[in-house]
């Protein structure tokens, strides 16, 4: 037997009242109808993206992906080649985000989720032996532990750079140790096989991702701030091109709106990266469960052709 999804008639309710109230959003003047999105290959960027591309679709608009890392998607918005990026990480992106914004080629709508952090990452328990910071990795027997290597994600990253460079600097003693870049499933798998086996090994880690609660990961301090000030806490922005912002107020109104808890982009992380499930149906089914979130990013947001916007995504999530 069918059973009614709870959340979804919650989202149904609210339209219900929505359409009974004057509706005084101007009609939507914006110039284009297909967003073209950075979206480089971590698992928290592609499914925000796919959640925007379905929530966009029944508005009268497409979203077109573009697979390109960070650093190019930044040159690409600001060559008219691409629209808006929701992984905009700060400051391991400063560099080129502080290039584009002098160039007065984008907007920045702030942040798109809340809580994030990076830096020199173990498992539990390495935490729990007694490692907490990354100044102990000058210790010669904790490097020899870690067999005097980091893993880190691809090659080229912001991210892998800034610890190629403590690498060169002898930061914390990693003078003569060797960085490890991969994908980041590459690195992963690394991460997995190690604590299968309780070995201890140091990588490139974050938050919001499945491999915290997984990992039991713990984000080493960082007083150097080899990976960003503060200990790594970091901002994730959407960054619009600015000529785009200009051309299509209506779509950057929801681009503005479109913003997540930690907890929420962990949880929908872990269901396409840790349990595999197909990319639409975890955004569709995240659309459905969270009517409240969907009425947050569309308020004064409308279709297309200037129509209720949270009455045309009811149609389609019905």
């Amino acid at each position: 037997m069918h059973r009614p999804n709870r959340r979804k008639t919650a989202l149904l309710a609210t339209v219900a009242l929505a359409s009974l109230l004057p509706f005084t959003a101007q009609a939507a003047q914006d110039a284009n109808d297909e967003l073209r999105l950075v979206v480089p290959p971590w698992p928290g960027v592609t499914v925000k993206s796919e959640i925007l591309a379905q929530l966009i679709e029944p508005l009268g608009y497409t979203a077109a992906r573009q697979e390109l890392s960070s650093t190019v998607g930044y040159s690409t918005l600001q060559n008219d080649e691409s629209d808006a990026f929701l992984a905009g990480w700060l400051p391991a992106q400063q560099e080129s985000y502080d290039a584009a914004m002098e160039a007065g080629a984008i907007v920045d709508l702030g942040n798109n989720v809340d809580g994030a952090r990076m830096g020199f990452a173990v498992p539990g328990y390495v935490a729990e032996a007694g490692l907490t910071s990354a100044e102990q990795l000058a210790d010669a027997e904790i490097a020899e532990r870690f067999d005097h290597r980091i893993y880190s994600i691809e090659s080229g990253s912001t991210v892998t750079d800034m610890l190629e460079g403590a690498i060169e600097a002898n930061t914390y003693g990693l003078g003569d140790w060797e960085g490890m870049p991969s994908s980041t499933p590459g690195m992963l798998s690394e991460v997995a096989a190690a604590v299968d086996e309780g070995r201890w090994i140091l990588f490139y880690g974050w938050t919001p991702h499945w491999m915290v609660p997984e990992y039991d990961v713990q984000i080493l301090d960082d007083p150097a701030g080899v990976y960003g000030d503060n200990n790594g806490r970091s901002d994730v922005k959407t960054i619009v091109a600015k000529r785009y912002a200009e051309a299509n107020p209506n779509l950057t109104r929801l681009l503005d709106q479109f913003r997540f808890s930690a907890d929420e982009q962990s949880e929908f992380i872990s269901a396409f990266s840790l349990e595999e499930r197909e990319l639409e149906v975890v955004a569709r089914e995240w659309l459905e469960n969270n009517p409240e979130r969907v009425a947050s990013f569309l308020e004064g947001v409308t279709t297309h052709d200037g129509e209720p916007g949270l009455a045309a995504v009811r149609v389609s999530l019905d």
